[in-house]
């Protein structure tokens, strides 16, 4: 019996989505194959295996089909990668340009991943590319090529397995098709390409505030953000960090989101969209708060929570972050 070989394909999408779209591409996605899984912030993942027969085309040709109906139906434009397992196809989706698609055929799986810098495999940190560095280990092709043992001295028996096996492109996890987990997004598109630093510190302000809120509205926690910037060429850049403890304290998520921003270093970048993506969302009951001495934290969540009863009953532009007053 044999075994039929899986054809995944990644797809990076250049833009920014919001909850509601990003629901719709999935949908769109199910219409092509059944096994569809997300990959937040702004990519999909398809395994295509069970398709192929069915459109009658080959891997490359049913990746540009699914290409063409984002572009047709949403105006999205995307770059994507194919190959046999889901790790693969993420690197090839990263090496193409956009609009392009990489595809790395079974037989071609080493000499792709040779000449590629370590830091392409995915997990693979600053510190543990810096330690291999320091012995002239730069690519994946000279992982490869060097003795276990030898590699295990350098990172450790667990840590020089797991590199050892994504050298070589092994990737055993299936396609998942679920449900998005939970999530809240807040976004600003611009009408105009944005240069000036206080205006993007005013967006990402502005958005955590609106994540805070609405975390609060619906009784939830979140812990952990990503942001994300588009820029004027459509290319993008997200940033994701976990929160010390889940919460929905606008004050918080501001300093968290702002931490993101800071980052990112954009100066005078010509920036078209912000997104601010909440994950790890839970209950609010189930929230643990650190305890604090310091008096003005409980002032300042009772004045939010003044703030939001008036918002409530008066309008959601009632009561605004001073940073934020026209």
């Amino acid at each position: 019996m044999t075994t039929r070989r899986r054809h995944i394909a990644h797809l990076h999408l250049h833009t920014v989505l919001t909850e509601a779209q990003y629901d719709d591409i999935i949908e769109l996605m199910s219409g092509v194959t059944p096994h569809v899984q997300t990959v937040p912030p702004n990519a999909v993942q398809l395994d295509l295996t069970s398709a192929l027969r069915y459109f009658d085309l080959s891997p490359y040709d049913l990746v540009q089909l699914a290409k063409l109906r984002l572009k047709a139906l949403y105006g999205i434009d995307s770059s994507a990668g194919l190959a046999g397992n889901r790790m693969l196809a993420a690197m090839a989706a990263d090496a193409s340009a956009p609009g392009d698609t990489t595809w790395i055929p079974a037989g071609q799986v080493a000499d792709w991943l040779y000449p590629r810098p370590i830091t392409a495999l995915p997990g693979i940190g600053r510190t543990t590319a810096e330690t291999l560095s320091r012995y002239g280990l730069h690519t994946i092709g000279q992982v490869i090529e060097l003795p276990s043992g030898t590699l295990e001295r350098l990172l450790g028996a667990g840590p020089a397995r797991l590199l050892a096996e994504r050298a070589r492109g092994h990737d055993p996890r299936p396609v998942i098709p679920s449900e998005p987990a939970a999530h809240l997004i807040a976004d600003l598109v611009l009408k105009r390409d944005c240069l000036d630093p206080m205006l993007h510190h005013r967006a990402v302000l502005g958005l955590a505030d609106q994540i805070g809120r609405r975390l609060r509205a619906e009784s939830q926690i979140t812990g952990r953000l990503t942001l994300t910037v588009r820029y004027a060429d459509r290319s993008s850049t997200t940033r994701t960090c976990t929160l010390p403890e889940p919460t929905n304290h606008s004050p918080a998520l501001a300093k968290a989101a702002l931490g993101l921003l800071a980052s990112l270093g954009l100066q005078r970048a010509r920036v078209r969209a912000y997104a601010i993506r909440a994950d790890g969302l839970l209950p609010a009951n189930k929230a643990y708060r650190q305890l604090s001495l310091e008096p003005g934290d409980a002032r300042a969540r009772a004045a939010e929570a003044a703030a939001d009863r008036a918002r409530r009953r008066f309008g959601p532009e009632a009561v605004r972050p001073a940073a934020l007053a026209d």
